[in-house]
């Protein structure tokens, strides 16, 4: 009797424990409920704070860079360049005949052959300056031929001239040109041979053939031939008109003068020909 009483306080001592343990754990997960805010579902309109705006995240401040190009906005519009509607160098070859003039004509017949090559350096559309070699034959007349007391004869002459060129562009196809500068003239001519007499007095053919100087045939029979330099100038214009993009056709007239001890060369070349 005296185990069964001692065990029974025990077993009570025991469920008495378990019993404080159990409000124990109780009380404190309810004061922590009681301290914890409330969650997002649990928690009533009135209670959700208010949506705070989401601040811009800040640039940092970038300084203008003296190496980093200015976009084209800044830097205003841009000019198209300029296509350039000429070329450099222009080449040109004809040919033709010559009509004469002034104490020229009184011994030479019209109708010789010309032939001519030149370049050009263009500074602009407009200007440029122009080198051209020229050779115009002479073609004797028989009345000259019988001052000459001659059967026949060569004559000719050579012309360098140095022009400034301006063109003038009329249309897309058709344009014109001027020139006009200095030349020099080399006349040069044979007489096939000449029954007239050393040391005689000098007709005028004799004085602008060029052998004539001192107012009589030289001695030694030299005036079969003839040679002469000649300074003078040059002038005229052409047309031109296009044949394809790199190439136009051109005809010109000019008037040539040349001059030398009071003889002089007078000629008026028609040139055909292309320029390229």
């Amino acid at each position: 009797m005296i185990r069964k009483f001692a065990t029974v306080p025990a077993c009570r001592i025991v469920l008495a424990l378990i019993q404080v343990t159990i409000l124990a754990g109780a009380t404190t997960v309810f004061a922590q409920q009681a301290q914890a805010p409330p969650t997002p579902d649990q928690q009533t309109p009135a209670q959700q704070p208010p949506t705070q705006p989401t601040p811009a995240p800040q640039q940092p401040d970038q300084q203008p860079s003296s190496t980093q190009e200015a976009s084209p906005a800044e830097v205003g519009p841009t000019r198209k360049p300029k296509v350039k509607d000429y070329k450099n160098w222009t080449f040109n070859v004809g040919g033709g005949a010559s009509l004469t003039n002034g104490t020229t004509a009184n011994f030479v017949r019209g109708g010789g052959p010309v032939g001519a090559a030149g370049v050009a350096r263009n500074y602009s559309k407009y200007f440029g300056l122009r080198l051209e070699f020229q050779f115009d034959n002479l073609p004797l007349r028989n009345s000259a031929l019988e001052l000459a007391q001659a059967p026949g004869a060569t004559s000719h002459v050579y012309s360098f001239m140095l022009d400034p060129i301006i063109n003038v562009p009329v249309t897309k196809v058709w344009g014109g040109y001027i020139v006009a500068g200095p030349s020099f003239f080399h006349r040069s001519g044979k007489l096939d041979s000449s029954t007239a007499l050393p040391g005689s007095a000098c007709n005028p053919f004799f004085i602008w053939w060029g052998q004539c100087l001192t107012g009589s045939l030289p001695v030694r029979g030299e005036f079969l031939k003839a040679n002469q330099n000649e300074l003078g100038a040059n002038f005229g214009g052409g047309i031109t008109r296009k044949i394809s993009p790199k190439m136009e056709f051109y005809a010109e007239i000019r008037y040539l003068h040349g001059k030398h001890f009071n003889i002089t060369t007078d000629l008026r070349p028609i040139t055909i020909g292309v320029r390229w």
